[in-house]
């Protein structure tokens, strides 16, 4: 009897977190450039609200402007402080804060929230912060950086303007043929996964590094894979035109984007009437930047740039980006000082949905419950 009583327990609890281990959203996949607008109005950008901030200065209080102080936090411009609870009040931190974020973006550094701030601050953007450990890179070039704080200090690391992560961390020396996969749920058709090939082309055609497909998403070098909203990470995605996708630096090798986008796989992206529209190949390009080691750009040509415009495609390493794959990896023997990796076009008469399954504890559970191997994202 008790035998029989724990077969059934076993058998109950493997059918309730197999059908628990999958969450069903809809990842928004366009095989070519849209030429309608789906109906409903379009949903607005997570940080549109930014904008009623206009001339907003030192010493005034505006409702909400806590939240732009966690948008900077975010980002590394304010420090993580535990619990940390944001006033409405225009201070010094915020103050601070906005000036560093303004030299970061080549803007004139004021303090204020003009309108060429603000411009920036709203724009679609990479998740992974711009400063990290209280320290930025960015501009590297100047004689002195400028913490967290707004002070300023001695540069620690100044190579053209591309910025590395703290510790320089990169693939082990040696270990040329790095390995890809995609998360298994979202079940991602050739033309998509052609989009990440070309990406990771890119930056192989300028370094020693070469990228295989391979079926094995728990044994790959990098895990990349659709996503929405709190995903496990501790990275959570915020919605359309908000933070677009994230990476981790190596030897991590996540790569998540978010599942709410209106992604374009192919075509004039410029054309779109879809004012959400967002190209996945350049996303793809910035982030796989980041899971080789790189960090954010001054440079606003870059490909390591954080953020991106939707409507807009830009593919093509700058010179900055060229300079530092190769001063991470080295220089591929058979690079000529130019790139020629050019972008696949697939047309399809129609556009479609794939669906996107969200990796949950529950999988987790159901993997180590039954001693199976560790699946992570």
């Amino acid at each position: 009897m008790n035998k029989q009583f724990q077969l059934l327990n076993l058998i109950f609890t493997f059918i309730i977190s197999f059908s628990l281990t999958f969450i069903v959203v809809s990842a928004r996949l366009f095989p070519d450039v849209p030429s309608w607008i789906p109906s409903g109005t379009p949903p607005a950008g997570a940080w549109d609200a930014f904008r009623n901030f206009t001339g907003c200065h030192h010493g005034v209080k505006y409702d909400g402007l806590s939240n732009l102080k966690n948008y900077f936090q975010h980002f590394g411009y304010i420090s993580h402080a535990p619990q940390l609870n944001f006033s409405d009040n225009f201070d010094d931190a915020l103050e601070n804060a906005i000036k560093t974020y303004q030299k970061n973006f080549n803007l004139n550094i004021t303090g204020e929230l003009d309108d060429n701030t603000l411009r920036q601050i709203v724009l679609p953007r990479c998740g992974v912060a711009d400063i990290i450990n209280g320290t930025t890179a960015m501009n590297a070039g100047k004689e002195k950086e400028t913490t967290s704080y707004g002070h300023s200090k001695p540069k620690f690391h100044t190579l053209s303007h591309f910025t590395v992560f703290p510790g320089q961390p990169r693939w082990p020396e040696g270990k040329q043929e790095l390995t890809y996969a995609f998360f298994p749920g979202n079940d991602l058709s050739k033309t998509v996964k052609s989009v990440f090939a070309t990406a990771f082309a890119r930056w192989s055609e300028v370094t020693t590094l070469t990228f295989t497909e391979t079926e094995s998403y728990s044994s790959a070098d990098m895990k990349i894979g659709f996503f929405e909203g709190d995903h496990g990470d501790g990275e959570p995605f915020d919605g359309s035109l908000g933070t677009l996708a994230h990476a981790f630096s190596p030897t991590n090798g996540r790569f998540h984007l978010d599942a709410a986008e209106d992604w374009v796989v192919s075509g004039d992206i410029s054309k779109s009437s879809l004012p959400t529209a967002v190209d996945l190949e350049s996303v793809a390009v910035h982030e796989i930047g980041h899971l080789l080691g790189l960090g954010h750009s001054s440079v606003e040509d870059a490909i390591m740039f954080p953020t991106i415009s939707s409507r807009m495609k830009k593919v093509v390493l700058a010179e900055d980006d060229v300079r530092g794959i190769q001063y991470l990896y080295g220089t591929n023997p058979s690079y000529n000082g130019s790139t020629t990796t050019s972008s696949p076009e697939t047309n399809s008469g129609n556009c479609g949905r794939s669906l996107t399954t969200v990796w949950s504890l529950w999988s987790l559970f159901t993997f180590l419950t039954f001693a199976f191997s560790p699946f992570v994202l």
